[in-house]
Order: C-alpha cells, then sequence, then structure tokens
C-alpha cells in the first residue's frame, strides 16, 4: 500500500513546492524544506504519483501521472502564497522546469537540484550508460521485469548518512528512503520526459538557481550546463564540491538551503505581489 509521507510547514507568504526523485520519497526534501521554513518560506514536500509505495504501484503510473501531480500540487498550494517557487531534486529537478515552462504565470523561480536528463555520473556502470536506449526497448515490450538496482555509494558522500540510508532502501522501507532500484519501464518514462522537457526549456523565463554536485555519481555535470544554457530566465549556478548526487541530505546541504533561501528571496523581493490566488 502506498504511504501518504508528503509534508507541509507552514511559513510566509512565499511557498516552495518540493519534488523528489525518481523511486524517491518526499523524506529526501524534508531538510530543505525545514531549512526553508526557518527562513520564513511556507513549504509543501508533494509526492509523485505511483511513489511510496512497491514496483507495481510504481510501474502503474508513467511521466504524464508523476507530472500530473506536480501540477495538481502547484495548483493547491498557488492559491495560499503570493509566491510560488519549485525546487526539485534529479527527476524532480525535470519536473519542476516542467512546470516552469507550462505554467509561467504560476512559477516566480525553479530550484533545479541534481538534474538528471541522462544517467551518466561516474558510478554508473559502463552498460548504465545505454540506459536512454531503454523507451525503444519499453516499446517492443523488452525488460517489462528487469531493474537497474541502486549501488554504492547511493548518491552521498557522507558515509554515516550512506549506511543509514542504504540500509533503510535495501530494507524495504520506500516510504523512508525509496525503491532500491529503477524498473526499465519507469526508466523508460523518465527519458521520454526528459527528451520532451529537453525541448521546453526555452520555454522556461523565470530564474532558475542551478545546484549540481562537481562529483555527482549519478548525473554528471554535464545536465547542469543543459540546463543554464537552454533556458531563458536568468541563472544563478551553485556547484558543490563535498557533495555526491543527493544533495537535498548530503555534507552541503546547509549551503544549498540558504543559497535557495536568499535566491527566492531576492526574487520575491524584485516581484509585485502576485494575482495567484485569485486567478
Amino acid at each position: 500500500m502506498i504511504q501518504n509521507v508528503e509534508f507541509r510547514f507552514e511559513g510566509g507568504r512565499c511557498g516552495v513546492l518540493l519534488i523528489h526523485g525518481l523511486t524517491g520519497t518526499p523524506t529526501e526534501m524534508r531538510l530543505v524544506g525545514k531549512g526553508l521554513n526557518r527562513a520564513g518560506f511556507s513549504v509543501y514536500g508533494m509526492q509523485l504519483a505511483g511513489h511510496c509505495g512497491n514496483v507495481q504501484d510504481l510501474l502503474a503510473t508513467g511521466w504524464k501521472d508523476w507530472y500530473a501531480s506536480v501540477e495538481a500540487a502547484a495548483e493547491t498550494f498557488r492559491d495560499e502564497v503570493d509566491h510560488l517557487f519549485v525546487a526539485g531534486l534529479s527527476m524532480g529537478a525535470i519536473l519542476a522546469l516542467k512546470l516552469a515552462a507550462e505554467r509561467p504565470e504560476w512559477v516566480r523561480g525553479v530550484g533545479v537540484y541534481g538534474a538528471t536528463f541522462r544517467y551518466d555520473g561516474w558510478a554508473i556502470p559502463w552498460y548504465g550508460r545505454f540506459s536512454f536506449m531503454l523507451p525503444l526497448l519499453h516499446r517492443f515490450g523488452i525488460g517489462k521485469h528487469r531493474m537497474v538496482h541502486e549501488n554504492e555509494p547511493y548518491g552521498l558522500r557522507d558515509e554515516r548518512l550512506r549506511a543509514q540510508i542504504s540500509g533503510l532502501m535495501l530494507g524495504g522501507d520506500s516510504a523512508a528512503a525509496g525503491l532500491p532500484g529503477n524498473p526499465w519501464p519507469s526508466l523508460a518514462e523518465m527519458y521520454n520526459m526528459a527528451a520532451v522537457v529537453r525541448s521546453e526549456l526555452p520555454k522556461v523565463t523565470a530564474p532558475c538557481l542551478i545546484a549540481h554536485a562537481t562529483e555527482d555519481d549519478v548525473a554528471s555535470l554535464e545536465n547542469a550546463h543543459l540546463v543554464a544554457r537552454s533556458v531563458s530566465g536568468p541563472v544563478d549556478m551553485l556547484l558543490l564540491e563535498d557533495s555526491y548526487h543527493m544533495i537535498t541530505i548530503d555534507r552541503e546541504r546547509r549551503v544549498l538551503i540558504d543559497r535557495s533561501a536568499d535566491f527566492f528571496s531576492q526574487v520575491a523581493a524584485s516581484c509585485k505581489p502576485s494575482a495567484l490566488a485569485v486567478a
């Protein structure tokens, strides 16, 4: 059964919608949410459709379902705030960019954390570099029951945290730590969405804070550069040198929180009060 582990932190009239990654959980965004809330923001850590259950729950959904759940959460949350920001980790960053492209009148700014258009980080095995072919295999019904399992270092440079998270994940607590791997069909869906969003990046006019680990084990820095050179809005780049892919919980999470809070505050200060609540 899918557990509802969304979280809400009440704060000021500026709100941040936080989006987790593929096979992940809102828990991976919770520390950032708490930090932003301490800085005065209202925060909504939403849960993607099909997530926080078992593999079959995830396979019952596709990328359009994941995006629909993001859009529904944003539509609810925007009525509660004057300025809506959206930030996501990994595939969540891709979904955040899609929302900004599709609903520019809703989104004031975007936090692009460890954007993953391709799984091409240093820890991805050689055969994983061909995962972009999964949509083609999926179309022919190949690999329906296959999964790419997570492996060391699980996106975490912090060894203590890595042991804790991997223990929960491998122990089957998907609501706390996500699934222990990515089913081929879900990866195919992710790559199909990434291709769509890549073509839509020029439609993103909201300011973007692009944060990425320089030694990201899952998604290389090229993913961040792709966003920076493709979006139409202003870009602020934050490169983290003591973290791996899971920058929202790894060693430099406080740096990420502080820069995000400053970035969103500056954008909000430059905007007139929004009429979103009556739109």
